[in-house]
Formats: C-alpha cells, structure tokens, sequence
C-alpha cells in the first residue's frame, strides 16, 4: 500500500465535558485532495487544528509521510511541511504581499536579502503553479481572490508539501472559486496532498477524490468521492436525510414594506461605500442582494439595521425611516418592526461571553414580557429562552451555557431565533448560513421562508449564489457599492450573476 501523507490514529480531545474528537482515525493518500465534512460541532476544526499545531491531543498519533511526528505548535507543523489556509485571512493588510510571504521565515536580521530571496521563489511559485500576484502590491489594495493566492504562495514558500484550506470560497465569486479549484487541481498534479473543509456539498462532489464524514466528534465514514452523491453525504453529516433544495411555493408580493431611493453611505474614512441605490422590498417576498463581500452590501444591511448613519430616502410602511441622529439606532429600528440577522454574528449579533438566556434578550431587554417593574424578570426570559431553544433546535440545549461555547451554526440559531420571533415586518438578514452545515441551513431556510410565506418583507444579503438562488424571489447584484441589475432567478444564471458581481453589467453580461 502506498504510505500515507497524513495518518491520523486514534485521535481524541475533549474541553472540559464536551468531547470535541473521539478516537478518529484517518488516511489521506499523497495527491490527492481529501475533503472533511461535517456538522457544526462535528470536530473538523478540532481535528484539524490538532494537525496543524493549534491544540495537542488528548491522545493518539500523527504519522506524516510514514514517520510518527509530534506536532506541539505551527512551527512544527510547518517543519513537518504542512501549511494551512484559514477562512479568514491571516495577512497584514498595510503590508505588500512580499513581505506578508516572507513575515514569520526571515533570513536573518537584514531584511533586504530575505525579500529579494522571496522575490524569485515567489516568481518560480507563481510561474509553476499559476498563482500570479504583483509582489508589490499592498494586500489592502488587491481582491479577496487574490489574498487567497497569496495565502496559498505562503504555504508553499515554506515549502509545504500539504495544505489545509478552511472553507476556502467563502469570500469568492463563482469565477474565482473555479480559479481556486484549477490551482488546486495542479498542486495535486504536481504530487501535493490537499485537505479540503468546506460544507457546500457541490465543491465537495467536483474538487475532491476521496471524502470522509464526521459526526458528533466521530469519523463516520470515508468515501471515494466518484462513488457517492451529495444526497448521502448529507444524511451521513446528520443522520437523516436531508432536503437539499429550499422547498418554497411561488411569492405573492404584497404593499411595498421597504422602499430606498438614493441611499448614500460613507464610511468613518470618507469613502463612499453606497453610491445613491435604489431597491423596493414587498410584503410577501424574499429580495437577494448578490455580490463579492466588501461591495456595499454590509453598509446596506447596518444602515437599515440602525448600526450606521446614511443619507438619502427610506421609507418602511410608508413612513419615512431616520437615518442619522436621534431615531437612527437598532432600538428606534426594533420600535419599527424591524429585526436585524447581522453578517458577523459573534461581533454584531451576540456577546460572547454572556449566557444564551442573555443573548435571546439582547436588543430587546426592554420588553414587558421581560420585565418585573424595574428588574428584569429572568425567571421568564430563561422560559422564553427554553421554548426558543426547543423550537430552533439549539445544541447542546443547554441556556445556561455561554454564547462562545457554542458551535457556529448554533450561535447562529440563537440569533435568527431571536429576530425571527419577534415576528418583524421587515428581516435584515446577512449571510444567514455562513460557516453553518447542511443541517441546520436547511433549518434557517425553512424559517426565512415561513415568514415570507406569512406576509413579511426579507432583505437577504448572501455571498452564496446558490442560497440566493434557492431562497430568493426577487435578485439584485451590487458592485462598487451600486446596483448593477435586478433579475429573475428563473430567468439568469450563475454565470450571469458572477459577471455583474465583478462589474460587468446588463447586455455584456
């Protein structure tokens, strides 16, 4: 048999009672890309963590290439010749992408001789592989696709022979994700070993050769990913099967509930991040804003959300909405009926260290349902809090627990349980499932279209084309903070919708 790049045996670790990884092991064979996929909570963090020198296991052993190897830190990871790219950047953004490829693997005290080593290793790295990136250029002033590159050009000038990437299309457009697993197919080709997390099943079923399934901190399984579908992954993932399009009946769009005309935002560095849009919501319908993050669609979303100040003309039900001064806040916002999903769900959504009872009250602690004269009646928002986390299916079912000692997609259920039932007229949603599994999207996309279905306007903004696609009525694109089109979903397609996100507009696209 030939030897593996990666074997993992009998891996466990546990944080206090909660056993994170449970006796896993794994074989990734050398070349090929290898995907991990599983429930929030699964243990893939976990698990690849403990490879890449994050957290030491409990017990077990890590062999690379044949040999037992300890692995106490990254560096050791990295001597080990493994790199990973996380799903959030780990880049210095006023730094050029030099000198983030050399940050941390200096020659020396001189930093001169170190960048100009870089400089042609870079050159060779960009030339074999197809990762080419202006070497000067600042990160902040280069796209999300390419800092990915650069991320990659990182792992590969410490010369890594194996890569870890962590949900690693998050941030793209369907043309960079394409470009992404093009280079990825000829790292493999050139004998590379790629460890894939990711939970969209369809990047599983076209990038992958093999593909292993974890649950509840155990591997369920492992599969050669040609003999497989994405239905069977996702009744291995959680355990039962899975609907894996949003079952919805056709919209019936009602009164106009939100109504923007030449909405203008600036950020705290005077540039302009909305440039004078346009956009009506109904009563009864789901409107997607599709677009790369970072195109206006956040300055949108906390605008409307009372988080930050605008100017132009916003009416909900007709009456015209505050957006600057006095009455321009999230409590003015809820007063209005409007409830707020953010896109960042531990900065915006909830704090982190306090209670999930707490975090169900958050924004809305004012309530009489929650008050006892001047106190907070806690005795009923914990019942509250109860019935919300039975009814959303929040684990572990536990609201003495605290926000960060949740999984991602959990937190998330708290959040959207939150907004969702205070029964709003309008919904402010920001990427509804980011980093949240098969399980629980199908869950969130249930409730987001049951209340459409009841007659309340959704705002939807999502970097998944295909979450706008399954749960939008109604789709806009935004580039450079402006609207480049709305369209039908039934009448467009992905490779439409990816041109207008990178700026190509109407009959050219």
């Amino acid at each position: 048999m030939t030897i593996p790049a990666i074997e993992l045996k009998g891996i466990s670790k546990s944080f206090g009672p909660v056993q994170a990884n449970k006796d896993i092991s794994i074989r990734v064979a050398p070349g090929t890309i290898h995907g991990i996929i599983g429930e929030n909570g699964a243990g893939k963090s976990t698990l690849m963590s403990i490879l890449y020198g994050f957290y030491k296991a409990d017990s077990g052993e890590i062999w690379i290439n044949g040999k037992k190897t300890e692995i106490p830190d990254s560096q050791a990871a990295i001597a080990a010749g493994i790199g990973m790219v996380f799903q959030h950047f780990k880049l210095v953004q006023n730094f050029t992408v030099l000198e983030n490829i050399i940050l941390g693997a200096e020659d020396g005290g001189l930093l001169n001789p170190s960048l100009a080593k870089a400089r042609g290793a870079l050159k060779d790295l960009a030339d074999e592989y197809e990762l080419n990136v202006d070497p000067d250029a600042r990160i902040d002033a280069i796209g999300v696709g390419m800092q990915q590159r650069v991320e990659i050009l990182k792992a590969l000038y410490r010369q890594a022979d194996i890569l870890i990437l962590d949900e690693p299309t998050g941030v793209l457009t369907p043309a960079e994700a394409d470009q992404l697993f093009r280079i990825l197919h000829r790292l493999k080709d050139e004998g590379k070993t790629i460890v894939l997390i990711t939970h969209k099943l369809r990047e599983v079923m076209e990038a992958t050769d093999t593909v292993s399934v974890m649950r509840r901190g155990q591997m369920t399984a492992t599969v050669k990913t040609s003999e497989t579908s994405p239905e069977q992954l996702a009744e291995l993932m959680v355990g039962r099967k899975v609907l894996l399009r949003v079952d919805k009946v056709p919209a019936q769009p009602g009164k106009p509930i939100l109504e923007i005309e030449n909405l203008r935002v600036t950020d705290n560095k005077g540039v302009e991040r909305v440039k004078g849009i346009d956009l009506t919501v109904r009563a009864g319908e789901i409107l997607g804003i599709a677009g790369v993050a970072g195109n206006g669609q956040s300055e949108l979303l906390e605008v409307l959300g009372g988080m930050r100040e605008g100017m132009g003309t916003v009416r909900v039900n007709g009456a015209p909405l505050e957006l600057s001064g006095k009455g321009a806040d999230g409590q003015a916002r809820r007063a209005r009926h409007i409830a707020h999903v953010p896109e960042d769900r531990q900065r915006e959504g909830l704090i982190m260290d306090f209670h999930a009872w707490e975090n169900v009250a958050f924004g809305y602690h004012r309530d009489p349902a929650y008050r006892s004269g001047i106190f907070m009646n806690n005795a009923a928002l914990r019942a509250d809090t109860e019935r919300k986390i039975e009814k959303f299916d929040v684990r572990p079912a536990d609201g003495w627990l605290a926000a960060k000692n949740f999984s991602g997609g959990n937190q998330q259920k708290i959040v959207v349980a939150r907004e969702i039932e205070r029964n709003p007229d309008l919904l402010l949603v920001g990427q509804p499932t980011r980093g949240v599994d098969i399980g629980a999207i199908e869950f969130i996309h249930k409730q987001i279209v049951a209340l459409r279905d009841e007659g309340k306007a959704v705002l939807l903004v999502s970097v998944e084309l295909e979450e706008i696609f399954g749960l939008a009525d109604r789709i806009a694109v935004m580039f450079d903070g402006r609207i480049m089109g709305e369209r039908l979903p039934d009448q467009t397609n992905e490779k439409e919708l990816g041109l207008m996100m990178a700026g190509i507009a109407g009959e050219a696209a």
